[in-house]
């Protein structure tokens, strides 16, 4: 089947903190749509039944109107969605990436791009997702889970001192973008980092800090891209050094032994398939100054902006940016 025969729906925005990057991600993707030559229809579930008529206004700061998760529901079993081949999801965090729209496209027979429901899910679990990185031989930092009915700190200090010890970090178990992320370097701040946390999350992660260095792998069916390094302007890879352009430097292929190479794609192939993700994803790692490497998690619908890692990795492999578009594609309608 030709690309001009397929009806690719772009999902971007959603109602997650992350809505704004992933209309970033999603004027990269619709550039790459056209230039393959699909045809396209741009939809924003968060919007239901009260869609733009203009392109244009689906990427603008300002809401076009009001979003709702319920608006989720009546947008996918709408008659929008009734010419659909392949819905490509440009949406990241909560309800884009965690099996929720998964769920609803799955109920409609509409095929999409990335992974599935329990795969998703897991990935946005970043507890879960631990647990299988360690039962499937990934290594993964020390950690543990609180609640949002925590009231006594001093037992979190103590577990903190227990177990690994400051520095380490805090945040929100199933956000994605750093968001509500706080590296404590002592008592005095785990409150206020506990509490920051808790305003993405009922549920918080406290993991070990691993010192070193931020090199991650992208994975495209089964086949691990070049290892890519981090070095962030100001020392900690954040939002604002994610998403503001000149804030970080990408090295890539990064210059690593080609042992710890190997190694990284390896255990990104094994984080990838040990929660059952398909079609493309991100594995992030920590690695020491000794080469040790740590695995964070697992990003199943990661960025596309035009500062995202996936096709800085993809290009390095002599894969350019419509051909990454379309392969996710082609890949997803098998």
């Amino acid at each position: 089947m030709s690309n001009s025969n397929i009806t690719a729906a772009l999902l971007v925005g959603g109602t997650s903190p992350e809505r704004e990057v992933s209309k970033s991600s999603g004027k990269s993707i619709l550039r790459a749509l056209y230039d393959l030559g699909y045809k396209v229809k741009v939809i924003d579930p968060a919007y239901g039944l009260n869609q733009p008529k203009e392109e244009e206004k689906f990427f603008e700061e300002k809401n076009f109107t009001e979003i709702s998760n319920r608006n989720y529901v009546e947008a996918v079993n709408s008659t929008m969605f009734d010419d659909v081949d392949i819905a490509f999801l440009a949406l990241h965090g909560k309800w884009g990436e965690d099996g929720t729209i998964q769920s609803l496209l799955e109920m409609r027979g509409i095929k999409y791009t990335g992974s599935k429901i329990l795969a998703s899910s897991l990935a946005m679990d970043k507890c879960m997702a631990k647990i299988m990185f360690q039962h499937f031989d990934v290594k993964t930092p020390k950690w543990f889970v609180i609640d949002k009915n925590v009231e006594d700190y001093d037992l979190i200090k103590n577990k903190i001192k227990k177990f690994f010890g400051y520095p380490c970090v805090i945040k929100p178990n199933d956000e994605g973008s750093t968001i509500g992320l706080t590296i404590c370097r002592g008592d005095i701040e785990v409150l206020s980092a506990v509490n920051n946390a808790l305003l993405f999350s009922k549920k918080i992660l406290v993991e070990e800090y691993i010192p070193g260095h931020e090199l991650t792998v992208a994975i495209l069916g089964q086949r691990a891209l070049p290892v890519l390094e981090i070095k962030p302007k100001h020392g900690f890879y954040d939002y604002e050094s994610k998403y503001t352009y000149g804030m970080s430097e990408y090295i890539v292929p990064a210059e690593i032994p080609k042992k710890v190479v190997d190694h990284l794609q390896h255990q990104a192939l094994l984080a990838f398939n040990s929660i059952g993700c398909e079609n493309y994803a991100r594995i992030d790692f920590r690695v020491t100054n000794d080469y040790r490497s740590y695995c964070l998690e697992v990003n199943t619908l990661p960025g596309m902006t035009s500062t995202s890692l996936v096709p800085k990795m993809a290009k390095a492999a002599g894969i350019s940016f419509e051909e990454l578009i379309d392969r996710i594609i082609k890949h997803s309608l098998r």
